[in-house]
């Protein structure tokens, strides 16, 4: 990862006033982040803290629609667009180190339509990723047999109401927690995968049955090469939340510094963790074996028969994963919708923070109807699809606010300089384009759950919200700086 020496945070000129007479200085002085909460290995926790339950679950029914060759496919096309897409974040979230992340980006590339669209696209993900994983939670609960519970609202209520009181008490708190948890979990998967591949045998990877009819069938591919494009939104689950870590830059040691040297390591730790995990679990038992397992590793170490000890404890390790994504994910979700509430994108109060510098209702709110999707719908698998659906819209706007500005802005100041350029960005956003289609081919009805969310986003946003945004929020000021010096050029 390419470097320069200077990591001082670039100057924002302060904007002109807001004309909005709520927009004083003490707007912001109720709106704060503790600052300088979290170094590079904090950030680089956070990251992996995000993905890891991903490999614990979920990535195997990808089996089913294109066999390990067809998933194998998309998951390295799949990580090309995910490390292209954080090289491409390393050099934004240098340029401009704020909560707002991706809208942030997006704003100052694309506009405040841009910006909006991004930002919600980001919310969509990280308000209904961690509902479905409170399912997934209560599933594990109910499966070990702890405490006697079983899956239900009194497992959801209990995930939110006990890991966002750990955010309310401080973000080098809950960090620290996260860090010590996905810990485990990364522990638990290399534990898993020394004992996995013991048994491994190559002849159990392609064992799925092939359909003649599909176009390209083979036993590497036995649903065709259609199977492949299917595969993608699976194969992001290896992945799936990485792009998460800018929104931590308030809080973070030298963001300019710290935030490209993060976003690598959760990338090559990933990267590592996706490739063990996903040839120890279909070579120990195969293919047709895992794909349609909800806890795929455990069955990788003991099929039908008997637990082992071994099966026990990455069964255990698995709760631990999912603790991980949920908390962490919880984070991702509050800070982006700080970010877009203190600009004005969405009712304000949602930005007030506590005196212990936590936006309480960022985490109280989004967390209310996490748990109201939980208990109501019990669907975690169609709540996961909607999010990635989300993800995919986001990560093509902010590969594309990549690519803006280094077309526009080619003197910009950047402390950190994405490898390759726009090409890399340009990886990124044909990727994202195709995984976003690949969603329609998995889940139609998800899909089209969160176009209506994203329609009715919109016309607040239309009717309402951009005509009260906050000039004096970071972003905005970025975005006013842009537009300012662009003024001046032209006269």
């Amino acid at each position: 990862m390419a470097d320069s020496t200077d990591s001082r945070t670039p100057p924002i000129p302060a904007a002109p006033p807001s004309p909005d007479a709520d927009a004083d200085a003490g707007y912001l002085q109720r709106r704060t982040l503790r600052r300088g909460s979290a170094g590079w290995l904090l950030l680089t926790g956070l990251g992996v803290a995000y993905v890891v339950s991903g490999d614990f679950s979920g990535w195997n029914i990808g089996l089913a629609e294109g066999g390990f060759g067809g998933l194998a496919i998309a998951t390295l096309l799949m990580g090309v667009m995910y490390a292209c897409l954080v090289f491409s974040l390393a050099e934004l979230s240098a340029i401009l180190p704020t909560a707002g992340g991706g809208y942030g980006f997006a704003r100052r590339a694309l506009g405040t339509w841009g910006g909006f669209l991004t930002g919600t696209a980001i919310l969509i993900e990280y308000i209904l990723a961690p509902a479905a994983i409170s399912i997934f939670i209560g599933q594990y609960v109910e499966s070990l047999n702890l405490f006697g519970l079983t899956a239900g609202w009194p497992v959801y209520l209990a995930c939110f109401v006990v890991f966002i009181g750990i955010h309310l008490w401080g973000v080098g708190e809950a960090l620290r927690f996260s860090l010590i948890v996905t810990a485990i979990a990364v522990a638990a998967l290399l534990i898993f995968a020394a004992g996995a591949f013991t048994e491994f045998s190559a002849d159990g990877l392609n064992d799925i049955p092939v359909d003649k009819d599909a176009l390209g069938a083979n036993s590497w591919l036995p649903f065709g090469l259609l199977g492949i494009w299917a595969a993608f939104p699976f194969g992001m689950w290896f992945f799936l939340g990485v792009e998460g870590v800018p929104l931590a830059a308030e809080e973070a040691k030298d963001p300019v510094r710290s935030m490209p040297r993060a976003l690598a390591i959760s990338m090559a730790v990933l990267a590592l963790l996706a490739l063990i995990t996903f040839f120890a679990a279909t070579g120990a038992r195969g293919s047709a074996a895992v794909q349609d397992a909800g806890n795929p590793l455990v069955v990788a170490l003991q099929g039908d028969g008997d637990p082992t000890p071994l099966s026990r404890f990455v069964n255990y390790a698995g709760l631990a994963g999912l603790v991980a994504s949920f908390f962490s994910l919880i984070y991702a979700g509050s800070r982006q919708l700080f970010a877009l509430s203190r600009a004005g994108y969405l009712p304000r109060f949602l930005s007030l923070t506590s005196r212990r510098k936590a936006p309480y209702l960022g985490l109280l709110i989004p967390g209310a109807i996490g748990f109201a999707l939980a208990a109501g719908t019990g669907d975690g698998a169609r709540m996961l699809n909607i999010a990635v659906f989300g993800a995919t819209i986001s990560y093509a706007l902010m590969a594309l606010s990549h690519i803006v500005l280094r077309r526009r802005e080619p003197g910009l100041h950047r402390p950190y300089r994405t490898p390759g350029g726009v090409l890399t960005s340009s990886v990124a956003f044909a990727l994202a384009l195709s995984a976003l289609v690949a969603t329609f081919l998995v889940d139609k009805d998800a899909a089209f759950i969160a176009l209506g969310v994203y329609v009715v986003a919109l016309a607040y946003f239309a009717f309402y919200s951009r005509h009260r945004l906050v000039a004096a929020a970071p972003e905005e000021e970025f975005a006013a700086l842009a537009e300012a010096e662009a003024e001046l050029e032209r006269d």
